[in-house]
């Protein structure tokens, strides 16, 4: 039996230059950076006080009147996923329960939600910290300690019954699924920056095998808060001599890079089986045609020196296309902008694609974004696709100078005009563990 074709038909963007798969790609050809002060809360104990913040959205603005009531207990993290969601189902041009109840799109639905599965990446969700600490201090004994039977018995009353799911992980896929009534398989994965490729990944085997004809996939994560800030603190990973030029922080690729920059952001696709998607005249921006992922086991908070486990996830996809490594027009990379990652991304693409590596066009978007968590690769691979589609390759902000160590071909200065027939987007995760690669190709005619 052949395994069935997949296809991306909607891309919603959820990101600190824009909300849309167009005007966040339009942003990026332009120019425009939305790494600035953090604006969310005080950062003014932290080394690093920037961030790609989100500007302001009510994701009541992306759910139909009778879930409104629920948007009360979505965390950020869920708002954003609901909120792309949204905007991939949008552009799939698909009519699913959440559009006709809003009366975006008429009856009767053009979807069989019994055959719609979602898979969502997410990270870590901090808890709202104002009000959990309201919590704990009604908790304490008489020597001023956090007392665990004061909590059972009083300090845990004063949380809202419901609290403790504004912070599950898979919450994102609850609500999305809801919402939008997907019933097929759903799955969250949580494994760092590397979620979203893993989730696009499980959704493209999904369809390919039969299980499913559609599935939302990708990821989002905001990291603007203080657990996400302390967090990259305390691993050394973040650029600290950028508070006073935010927009020039973040340096993917380049000699003068100094570390990452946190972000928030969220990026969902549509990816559909090929004659589903024919029949209902559907947009096709792309095709999935391989995924690979692999397994960094040298460290649990550094990455591979010579970057293996981003090259064999791209072997392994480029075998699953079928493809080989000079046929690669485009490369879409993390590229977060520490000295060690990005040496090792690097080092791990041109062993995986011999002299093409030093020679294919590198898309990166950190510098303009900031590291968008369990968001960054889903946004990257769509952007990736609409350089394809568009026919012009955004450049990576603030890599002025690239790294001869790197030895990468990443566009800066201005936007590039290219013809990309086959690409593959790269993601992993920072604290080691986890490596992914998607390849794509232009979309059926």
């Amino acid at each position: 039996m052949s395994q069935r074709r997949v296809v991306v038909t909607g891309i919603g963007l959820v990101t600190p230059v824009g909300i849309g798969a167009d005007p966040v790609f339009a942003a990026l050809i332009d120019g425009r950076c939305g790494v600035g002060a953090i604006e969310a809360f005080d950062p003014s104990g932290f080394d690093s006080r920037i961030g790609g913040e989100i500007e302001p959205f009510k994701v009541r603005d992306y759910v139909p009147k009778s879930y409104r009531k629920s948007t009360k207990v979505m965390s950020r993290d869920i708002e954003i996923a609901v909120t792309a969601a949204y905007e991939a189902v949008t552009d799939a041009g698909l009519r699913t329960k959440c559009l006709i109840e809003r009366g975006d799109a008429e009856d009767p639905p053009n979807v069989d939600p019994t055959r719609f599965g979602a898979n969502i990446g997410a990270g870590l969700i901090c808890a709202d910290l104002t009000e959990l600490a309201g919590a704990l201090s009604t908790a304490t004994g008489d020597d001023g300690r956090l007392s665990l039977l004061k909590w059972g018995a009083e300090g845990m009353t004063n949380l809202t019954p419901l609290w403790l799911l504004k912070f599950l992980p898979n919450m994102l896929a609850c609500h999305v699924t809801i919402v939008h009534d997907t019933q097929g398989a759903s799955n969250t994965i949580t494994c760092g920056e590397a979620s979203s490729h893993l989730a696009i990944g499980e959704a493209y085997g999904t369809i390919q095998r039969g299980a499913a004809d559609l599935c939302i996939c990708g990821g989002a994560e905001s990291k603007i808060n203080p657990m996400g800030i302390l967090r990259q603190s305390l691993l050394k990973r973040l650029c600290t001599d950028g508070n006073d030029s935010p927009t020039t922080a973040c340096r993917p690729f380049d000699t003068e890079r100094s570390g990452a920059v946190v972000g928030e952001g969220g990026g969902l696709l549509i990816l559909e089986e090929y004659e589903h998607a024919r029949a209902r005249g559907a947009p096709m921006y792309a095709e999935i045609v391989g995924f690979g992922a692999s397994c960094n086991i040298h460290s649990w908070s550094e990455p591979h020196p010579e970057g293996e486990g981003i090259t064999l996830a791209i072997e392994r996809a480029l075998n699953a296309a079928d493809s080989k490594p000079d046929a690669v027009d485009l490369v879409g990379a993390f590229g977060p902008g520490t000295v060690e990652h990005d040496l090792s991304e690097a080092k791990g693409i041109r062993k995986a694609l011999g002299s093409r590596g030093a020679e294919a066009p590198v898309l990166a978007t950190c510098g303009a974004m900031g590291n968008n968590g369990a968001g960054t690769g889903a946004i990257n691979l769509a952007i990736a696709i609409l350089s394809m589609r568009n026919g012009s390759i955004p450049p990576s902000q603030n890599t002025d100078e690239i790294d001869p160590d790197c030895g990468l071909n990443v566009v800066r200065g201005k936007p590039v005009d290219a013809r990309v027939n086959l690409g593959v987007s790269v993601g992993y995760a920072l604290g080691g563990g986890q490596n992914a690669a998607i390849v794509f190709k232009r979309g059926p005619e």
